[in-house]
């Protein structure tokens, strides 16, 4: 779209020729996506390099012409027009990074709140921009580390955009060039909780050798080619997600394992009949409903009147399966938690099962049928208060208001930040639709060298990570520590005993997405539960 021009409220938008026009172009195209469809997207920082080049280019010919007009020697002139180009680079390129940041932060979609937009900052060696797109990453990190100012003018962090960090050969902090950039990540990452780190490393090896953003916040496509035989990521999308309510199936079951997987089964083909009546659904729909998204290039080029079912019809799109409470099940039919050996066989399992079924499907439909770990950020509750509704309290799955995200860990197991990530990473390739792990920190300002070591942990490790720490504000005292959830579970300022939610900002890991708004009984219950794992 920046490259080819675009069309928005039926004026045509030209490709741009500098950084700070790119930034606006692109932020008013996230809010357009934004406002015309259900969920996250992303954005490869990447494809803003050239534009800072433009950048410098430009005001270096005007400037050189220019000393050239008053005099001075080619060589002095040279001289001089560098100095100027780079100084006005660096202004476009703040001005430009501080327009991506208030923008999404202010803007206002359709769907009443800001857009749901991830940041991929991904130094690429084979990119002739690469060291243009360092500068910019470096931007981003430091402009996010401030902060956005709050009502009360005090720097807060803000929800949006999510940015993700990808740790490579060159920057894993093993002495590589733009290790100086991770460093900076991490010291970011300490105080604003993103970035989240993926490692091309591991990556590679679990996507056939390629690097790409999620969709949003944790939704991965599987590898699919063009008629070229290119491997293409951006552009493609997702139809939609319909998740599985694995402690159920558990409480069922009551540990009779012929009951439980045939039960299973039986739901697995009603989670695939939902996912197809979503898929059905869309089938018919025209260009003309989303031009945005349709028309203009956001994920295709279509004619007026065409529909959209080319795009549905293959590996192109995929489509998910989601899971919750794979913890749960596995404490009800094994007693024991899935880090323990026994639990970890049967947890390990259902996880084959889940993903086996998900290829049959794919293989049977010609759909891009994927599995996905649901973040649950208000599924956790739901379906913990509709089974302690219908089979009431059972001790570590419904009396706990709320189930475990995905194939996460208990909240409140007690377990270090390496050792988990290292269990963890054996469930993501396994759910290659959509996966990410998280380490619950304290403040770490004054240790950053810790998070290094675990920064560095990740890239030979796991493929998807982020950290979990506080970062919130009370209007009343000004107090900036973090914000706890009391014994009544209300949130509450230890300073002031301020519990008015207006008056306060409270920034919290919801799942991969951070939260800023305030959260449902079961989530508040999990935030409160989550033990720290450095």
């Amino acid at each position: 779209m920046l490259d080819n021009g675009t069309v928005m409220n039926g004026k045509m938008i030209e490709s741009p020729k500098s950084f700070q026009v790119a930034c606006t172009v692109m932020t008013q195209i996230i809010a357009a996506v934004a406002s015309s469809q259900y969920g996250g997207q992303s954005v490869d920082i990447r494809h803003l390099g050239k534009y800072l080049r433009k950048t410098y280019d430009k005001i270096y010919k005007k400037r050189f012409l220019g000393y050239i007009e008053k005099g001075y020697s080619k060589e002095d002139a040279d001289v001089k027009a560098k100095e100027d180009a780079i100084e006005r680079r660096q202004e476009d390129l703040t001005a430009g990074v501080q327009t991506i940041q208030y923008q999404i932060n202010t803007l206002m979609t359709t769907n009443g709140q800001s857009p749901f937009v991830t940041i991929f900052m991904f130094l690429d060696k084979d990119d002739e921009y690469i060291e243009e797109n360092a500068m910019i990453i470096e931007e981003i990190l430091k402009q996010r580390y401030q902060g956005i100012k709050n009502e009360k003018g005090v720097y807060i962090t803000p929800a949006f955009p999510k940015l993700i960090y990808v740790l490579d050969e060159h920057n894993c902090l093993k002495g590589g060039k733009y290790d100086y950039l991770t460093k900076l990540a991490v010291k970011c990452s300490s105080k604003r909780l993103y970035p989240d780190y993926i490692s091309a490393k591991i990556m590679r090896e679990n996507y056939e050798g390629n690097v790409f953003s999620p969709m949003g916040c944790r939704s991965f496509l599987s590898p699919w080619k063009n008629e070229k035989g290119e491997y293409v990521f951006e552009s493609r999308f997702n139809q939609g997600v319909v998740s599985i309510n694995l402690p159920q199936i558990g409480i069922i079951a009551n540990g009779d394992e012929e009951k439980f997987w045939k039960l299973f089964d039986e739901r697995l083909e009603l989670c695939k009949d939902a996912l197809m009546c979503r898929h059905n659904a869309l089938l018919g729909t025209l260009s003309d409903a989303s031009p945005i998204h349709w028309q203009y290039g956001a994920i295709a080029r279509l004619e007026k009147g065409e529909t959209i079912d080319k795009l549905l019809n293959s590996y192109f799109s995929t489509i998910s399966l989601g899971y919750i409470g794979l913890y749960e099940v596995t404490k009800l039919m094994k007693g024991v938690s899935h880090t323990d050996a026994k639990g970890e066989e049967f947890s390990i399992r259902v996880m084959k099962h889940l993903r086996e079924t998900v290829d049959k499907w794919k293989a049977e439909t010609g759909l891009g049928f994927a599995l996905y770990g649901t973040p649950a950020e208000s599924l956790c509750y739901r379906f913990a208060r509709v089974d302690r509704e219908r089979f009431g309290e059972i001790e570590d799955v419904t009396d706990k208001g709320y189930y475990t995200n995905s194939y996460h860990v208990d909240v409140r197991e007690k377990i270090n930040a390496f050792d988990k990530l290292k269990f963890e990473s054996k469930y993501q390739p396994i759910s290659s639709g959509g996966a990410i792990s998280y380490v619950e920190i304290p403040n770490m300002k004054n240790n950053l060298e810790a998070l290094e070591e675990i920064v560095k942990f990740i890239y030979d490790n796991i493929q998807y990570a982020e950290f979990n720490t506080k970062s919130d504000y009370c209007h009343l005292c000004g107090y900036d520590g973090e914000i706890v959830i009391n014994e009544q579970n209300e949130w509450e300022c230890p300073q002031c005993g301020n519990k008015d939610h207006s008056k306060m900002n409270v920034t919290r890991r919801t799942c991969g997405y951070l939260g800023e708004n305030f959260w449902n009984v079961g989530k508040t219950k999990e935030i409160k539960s989550r033990v720290l794992h450095l």
